[in-house]
């Protein structure tokens, strides 16, 4: 356990050095949900170890073994037009003893009209982003899982383009006698290369832990994931927001502890997972992400915003996933997955 001991304190005393204000990161497609089942999750998943390739964009730690020659696209269709998706590869490599996986996650934003500060109108223009990954695990010890992925970042707005590099880092510490895995992850640490003007700005990191445990008597899985460790305060406060008053006028003061406890769900996603038929055929999931819900959902109507939904179905070596997220009354984002099983075509390779 010494290892995981000495890359945690060295994520976190990372994280303390380039912790950055909200609104002052590029590249923020690469804090999407890879796959539709991510999506249906809650988007965070870091501590499944199966079969499932697109979950090692999240976790380079759960690459395993059963990745092995499978093939996964995914597409989301989000709101006005714009789509984003991801498209991974895994492969075992005996020779080395290590897993890996190739990928590539892209966002189009769509067209957008040109004009000038008067309104006449010049044409259109076009923005979208893609990013190429390469990721590697190893088993480093007797149920430790060490993993990583590196990222090349291409972006252009317009006229405008940049270039950027991101890595992964995670550790998955596996009980497989229990159905236990916690999960250490330090998401899209990097910065640009070339900057679209003048100003550098850094990557939407991200610091991650997470539990996840499979139940002995019933098919079910859930998870618990801590993000935005990096942040400790990641309530939003509003300029704009009046402040209240009393009936006699005084200023209403905020309870600290209502507000407190509140940070810190905001730091928690919630999700689990029904795992039916002997090889997990159909999956039906949930999610609640607490910071999505406050930031999106509107005081005076309600709405389904932070709760998302999805199921899988898998049929000979092909498995279809679809999740939809719930963002707030504008809509949802709807995602869907296709993978394959290499495996049961070409067994040689």
């Amino acid at each position: 356990m010494k290892p995981l001991y000495i890359l945690a304190f060295s994520f976190f005393y990372g994280t303390h050095c380039f912790a950055q204000l909200g609104g002052k990161h590029v590249y923020e497609f690469l804090s999407m949900p890879a796959s539709a089942r991510i999506t249906g999750l809650g988007g965070q998943v870091i501590g499944v170890m199966d079969d499932d390739v697109s979950l090692a964009l999240g976790n380079p730690a759960s690459l395993n073994d059963r990745m092995h020659n499978h093939l996964s696209f995914a597409h989301d269709f989000f709101f006005e037009g714009v789509q984003n998706g991801y498209v991974s590869y895994a492969r075992k490599w005996d020779k080395w003893n290590i897993n890996t996986h190739i990928g590539a996650q892209y966002i189009n934003y769509g067209d957008f009209i040109r004009s000038d500060v008067l309104g006449n109108q010049d044409g259109s223009f076009g923005a979208a982003e893609t990013a190429l990954v390469l990721g590697v695990s190893k088993k480093i010890a007797d149920r430790l899982y060490a993993g990583a992925n590196l990222k090349g970042v291409f972006s252009h707005f317009d006229t405008y383009s940049s270039t950027g590099i991101a890595a992964d880092l995670g550790l998955n510490y596996v009980n497989d006698s229990s159905d236990f895995v916690v999960s250490l992850v330090v998401k899209n640490l990097g910065t640009q290369l070339t900057t679209y003007v003048n100003d550098r700005y850094s990557t939407p990191m991200d610091v991650q832990i997470g539990i996840t445990k499979r139940l002995k008597h019933l098919p079910f899985r859930f998870s618990i994931i801590a993000h935005q460790l990096h942040k400790f305060d990641v309530r939003y406060d509003d300029p704009d927001q009046k402040q209240t008053t009393d009936i006699f006028g005084e200023p209403i003061k905020e309870n600290p502890i209502k507000n407190a406890v509140d940070n810190v769900f905001r730091h928690l996603v919630f999700n689990g997972e029904f795992l039916l038929g002997k090889n997990e055929n159909l999956r039906i999931r949930a999610g609640y992400n607490h910071l999505r819900r406050k930031e999106l959902s509107l005081s005076t109507f309600r709405s389904l915003a932070g709760f998302s939904l999805g199921f899988g179905i898998k049929v000979n070596a092909f498995r279809l996933d679809y999740g939809v997220g719930y963002h707030h009354l504008a809509g949802a984002a709807n995602h869907i997955t296709i993978s394959v099983d290499m495996n049961r075509f070409f067994n040689k390779i």
